[in-house]
């Protein structure tokens, strides 16, 4: 399941790609099917290695070439490991809610990604996002060690993302069919997967994904300008900047 529209990210062959909380992989393996060359970096552990095992078995499975993988890092979003003006093209995905310094990831973000690139940033939308947070504390820090630390606005990603030095080009909203889940889960108890209304959600979105009728794939995008779970902001780096602005 895909959150951002990769025909708006302007992926090339050959392009080298960073998926920056890559999470399970799903952007970067998607990257790495288009011919880029992807780097995917998170600071969990488990997901390092789980990225790790999913790019070996689709590369021996031949689903993937072998250059099209240059490796998962372990790494600090807000202190990247990699040189200035290096990747053509940067996702992170439902990250920036999760870090307490989001400025200066953002900051790394810019400063990594060569001028011309884009830049596509994804966080929880704010109307959905304030109904799970009213529903649950065990959703969001303090009350859970790793939750979300805030609540964004629309306006204020996109003048983060502005104040760092780049152009915001679009923006949309995503996954209408998940918030009613996400607001079920905040309801009982966002570790009780094993509800049965939880469940019976979850195997409908399961078959959703994998199946991808046409009257759900409508239904979803009706949905998504109004309660879409996740918010996208797509951004570009002026040619004539060399590096992003550090805090």
């Amino acid at each position: 399941m895909l959150t951002i529209r990769f025909d708006r990210l302007n992926l090339k062959p050959g392009d080298l790609f960073l998926d920056a909380g890559t999470g399970f992989g799903r952007h970067a393996f998607e990257a790495a099917r288009r011919g880029a060359r992807v780097v995917a970096l998170d600071y969990a552990e488990q997901e390092v290695t789980s990225t790790r095992a999913t790019f070996a078995a689709m590369y021996e499975a031949g689903e993937l070439k072998g250059d099209s993988f240059n490796g998962v890092v372990r790494g600090d979003a807000t202190r990247l490991p990699f040189n200035d003006s290096t990747f053509d093209c940067i996702v992170t995905s439902e990250v920036l809610e999760h870090i307490h310094d989001d400025t200066s990831a953002i900051n790394e973000f810019v400063r990594v990604l060569r001028p011309g690139g884009t830049l596509a940033a994804t966080v929880p939308a704010w109307f959905p996002e304030k109904i799970n947070w009213a529903l649950s504390d065990e959703y969001h820090a303090p009350f859970v060690q790793g939750g979300h630390v805030r609540i964004y606005r629309g306006a204020e990603l996109r003048s983060k993302i502005a104040r760092a030095g780049l152009t915001v080009d679009a923006t949309h909203k995503a996954h209408g069919l998940h918030s009613p889940y996400w607001w079920l889960r905040c309801a009982v108890g966002p570790q009780r997967e094993d509800h049965k209304a939880v469940a019976m959600y979850k195997k409908f979105l399961e078959w959703d994904i994998i199946s991808a009728p046409t009257i759900t794939r409508a239904l979803d995008k009706a949905l998504s300008p109004v309660i879409g779970k996740s918010y996208v902001v797509y951004a570009t780096k002026p040619i004539n900047q060399l590096v992003g602005t550090k805090s």
